[in-house]
């Protein structure tokens, strides 16, 4: 069917298959780069719960290279500029914003390519149907030429145009279908980031509460030996 349809419904076919190619490819590399940053997440917020301070957290990120430490190190830096400062509320406000930021950046990251899918998946059926209508278009021609109303000659022409429906169908469900999973799973993913994110803020909070060493311990005084 495919090498007696016109050149523009093959041209449809073709376009449809890639599609439908280029569906399982993101389905493919999104999926394991989705699981694989979930588990990461997962092992390493049981460590940032275990922390007792920032610093803590940090050397045992840095030592694990996590994802956690992209987190630890942008509040390390709000706590750097903020050094001067001495209302705690505005600097845990501030850090606050940072991981905020951060959370939105690691979700538009992990879904990008995932655009496409919702793409493909409204687009590919009406595709479909415009390679159906100019196939059921040169069939009408087609009967027009040879003025006759044969079965035989009507149904190859029209099978042909049904099968780019068929194909944009093949197209769009699995694309469609993926990308709600994908949007499930990110959000899932964005939770797990904003667990961490809550994480570091609380080790802010106590880093910031806690009262400094000096303060905690005075130094014994020096008693001069005569």
């Amino acid at each position: 069917m495919y090498q007696n349809a016109d050149v523009v419904v093959q041209s449809v076919m073709i376009g449809l298959l890639l599609a439908s190619m280029l569906t399982w490819t993101i389905w493919l590399a999104k999926s394991i780069e989705l699981v694989g940053a979930r588990r990461r997440l997962h092992r390493e917020l049981p460590e940032l719960k275990g922390a007792r301070n920032l610093i803590q957290a940090a050397q045992q990120a840095r030592a694990k290279h996590s994802f956690s430490s992209l987190l630890i190190e942008d509040a390390r830096d709000e706590l750097k500029l903020s050094a001067g400062s001495k209302e705690k509320d505005g600097i845990k406000e501030r850090v606050s914003f940072r991981l905020e930021r951060l959370v939105a950046a690691c979700g538009r990251e992990m879904s990008k390519g995932t655009g496409i899918l919702a793409t493909i998946g409204s687009t590919a059926p009406f595709v479909g149907l415009f390679g159906t209508v100019w196939g059921i278009m040169n069939s009408f021609i087609g009967i027009a030429k040879t003025q006759t109303t044969n079965l035989a000659v009507v149904a190859p022409g029209i099978a042909e145009a049904l099968l780019a429906t068929a194909l944009g169908l093949v197209a769009a469900i699995p694309a469609v279908i993926i990308y709600n999973l994908f949007a499930r799973s990110i959000a899932a993913y964005k939770a797990q980031v904003a667990d961490a994110s809550a994480q570091v803020l609380l080790l802010v909070s106590r880093d910031l509460d806690m009262p400094a060493v000096s303060e905690r311990s005075p130094q014994p005084h020096m008693v001069k030996v005569v």
